[in-house]
């Protein structure tokens, strides 16, 4: 996937990024750690042609696509403008038909003790 992996890279991470300051939430920057999680996972993911999170202890958010079976995405928004996150990973896997993409972020976001969401996702501006 080489080139097109590398454009795809820079593009999620801009969108992130895009998102996040419309909520108030400062950029984030990839890991290179989590990139490799995540592209293990995604690969995972294609060989086993089964949509699931991984046991990470980061936050994640995981997508599926093929060209003979429409579902609908699968994702958690918060995740996305989750303010006390601050990195980023991401691995695709294709077969040409089948598209997996995992996210992971660090620190975990959507934390839903009492306080938290509201202040890591704060209102669109």
């Amino acid at each position: 996937f080489g080139k097109h992996n590398d454009s795809f890279k820079k593009e999620f991470l801009e969108t992130h990024n895009q998102y996040r300051k419309q909520h108030q939430a400062p950029e984030l920057r990839y890991s290179d750690e989590l990139c490799s999680a995540a592209q293990k996972w995604a690969d995972h993911l294609l060989s086993i042609r089964s949509l699931a999170h991984s046991d990470t202890e980061n936050g994640e958010n995981v997508f599926y696509s093929s060209s003979s079976v429409k579902k609908t995405p699968k994702g958690h928004f918060t995740q996305v403008v989750w303010k006390s996150s601050t990195e980023l990973g991401v691995g695709l896997a294709t077969d040409g038909n089948t598209v997996f993409v995992v996210g992971q972020y660090k620190p975990s976001g959507n934390i839903t003790n009492a306080g938290y969401y509201e202040k890591n996702v704060l209102p669109k501006i």
